[in-house]
């Protein structure tokens, strides 16, 4: 008995662990997120105004997410799974990217950018994926970007607390490539509906909005597109290193 629930503590304590890891760099590639601003976003999009427009990038980013749950569940469905807990991992990270991305242009859209440079702007829609609840400027909290000690374990936490509630959603060796497909896309519409019924609350009209800079582009745009398992690599790491 002992030594089984030595097994199930230590077994534990690795999941926890992988999570911290796994959060880790969810933060650290979250600056590296690239993002469209609002002029940019209404020249690939002419003629459609606030709504419409948002509902141009939920349906590309849940087709987006969708299509990483496929080939995960893909990959996950063969004889021997190669790499499951990696598989896993990609996943997460390539679904998280997306989101950002989409929760970003969706503040754009609604004419509430956050306040501050890539990393702060980036700290705060990590807050908003992980809390599901869009910026509230009223609650400086919502907006505190300092990525101090304490502050970046909190983050920490609430990321994992957010991919622990996903992670029954995010087995697709239990599932399939097609059900995992479609789970992807009905979280990520699901999200999107949430950002932006909080957003629609703090609306700025485009008519009404101030001249804003072009947002920065990151140092190293993150490849939105081919294998998520490449999100998994840290700065220098070679393609093929695990």
């Amino acid at each position: 008995m002992d030594l089984a629930k030595d097994g199930v503590r230590k077994s534990g304590s690795r999941a926890r662990a992988g999570l911290a890891h796994l959060a880790d760099r969810i933060i650290d590639i979250a600056p590296r997120v690239p993002v469209r601003d609002l002029r940019t976003l209404r020249g690939h999009f002419p003629g459609l105004g606030p709504e419409q427009l948002a509902d141009k990038l939920v349906s590309g980013a849940a087709k987006a997410t969708s299509t990483v749950g496929a080939g995960v569940g893909a990959a996950a469905m063969l004889p021997v799974p190669p790499a499951m807990p990696a598989e896993i991992a990609a996943e997460i990270t390539g679904v998280a990217a997306i989101e950002l991305k989409l929760i970003a242009e969706l503040h754009e859209v609604y004419g509430v950018r956050p306040p501050g440079n890539l990393k702060d702007r980036s700290t705060t829609y990590l807050r908003v994926w992980s809390g599901e609840r869009g910026v509230d400027p009223l609650k400086p909290s919502s907006l505190n970007s300092a990525l101090g000690g304490q502050m970046k374990r909190e983050l920490r936490q609430q990321i994992m607390k957010r991919m622990v509630r996903d992670l029954p959603n995010l087995m697709p060796f239990l599932v399939g490539a097609a059900v995992g497909a479609m789970m992807n896309r009905r979280d990520t519409k699901r999200l999107a509906a949430k950002i932006r019924a909080d957003l629609r609350k703090r609306q700025v009209p485009w008519d009404a909005l101030p001249e804003l800079p072009p947002l920065e582009t990151p140092e190293r745009p993150l490849p939105l597109t081919g294998d998520p398992r490449e999100l998994l690599r840290g700065p220098g790491e070679e393609p093929g290193k695990p």
